[in-house]
């Protein structure tokens, strides 16, 4: 059965460093590697099949921000890209041969060296706070201080009373985007693990594709949501009424 908390695999000083918190810096190492490999390759003109698949992406990814947050798209789109790629990669990584299988037993029970970032609530935690707080500063860039702050307080009772809902809303947003990447990521390693328990091959094929689209569900879900907010946002707050 698979812990509910990540497990601590070594410490530095009085910091905890657990298996997700390896698993993530993998991702991260992956992505800036990938990141540094297509910058010295780019070209204007796509020479081959993957750089023509990665510009075909990238402009489907665009578009879809433009068609939502139109003028705004270029500020909003690197965040958009950003989350999506993360989160999609992090969910992925769990389903990587040796990732939550491999590691050291400690009174009868396996402590995988890696373990899926998104199947630990820290993680999933981390990149919400991210999320709105990038929307929030994003949003006072866009709209001045001044009219963000009106966004939330006013003389006037009702426009104050409105103002409070839309603060806790702003808390929902923080825990309704972290429970659930975490929630359907959590479920879906332990479906695997009890399937992988009972049967060795093929009975399992059918759950890893399944989670393989689920990871794309939940990061296209977890960024599109991202975009969706900081195009609210970053609208003046007399335009959007």
């Amino acid at each position: 059965m698979i812990s509910f908390a990540s497990e601590t695999i070594f410490h530095l000083g009085f910091f905890p460093v657990t298996n997700t918190i390896l698993d993530t810096i993998l991702v991260d190492t992956l992505i800036i590697a990938g990141v540094f490999y297509i910058s010295k390759k780019i070209k204007l003109v796509p020479d081959n099949i993957f750089h023509a698949l990665v510009e075909y992406v990238i402009e489907v990814f665009y578009n879809l921000t433009e068609s939502i947050s139109q003028h705004k798209a270029s500020k909003i789109f690197p965040y958009f890209m950003s989350f999506f790629l993360f989160v999609l990669l992090l969910n992925w990584s769990g389903l990587i041969p040796g990732v939550g299988t491999i590691g050291i037993k400690e009174h009868g029970e396996l402590i995988p060296f890696f373990r899926g970032g998104t199947s630990d609530l820290n993680t999933t935690l981390g990149l919400s706070l991210v999320s709105v707080v990038a929307t929030h500063i994003l949003s006072i860039k866009a709209t001045g201080i001044k009219n963000y702050l009106s966004r939330y307080f006013s003389l006037n009772p009702i426009n104050l009373f409105v103002g409070i809902m839309e603060i806790v809303s702003e808390i929902t947003k923080i825990v309704s985007l972290s429970f659930r990447l975490f929630g359907n990521i959590y479920a879906g390693e332990v479906v695997l693990t009890t399937i992988l328990s009972m049967f060795a091959f093929l009975a399992p094929l059918p759950f890893l594709m399944l989670e393989v689209i689920v990871g794309v569900v939940q990061a296209l879900v977890f960024a599109m949501l991202t975009m969706t907010f900081m195009a609210i946002l970053t609208t003046p707050h007399n335009e959007s009424h």
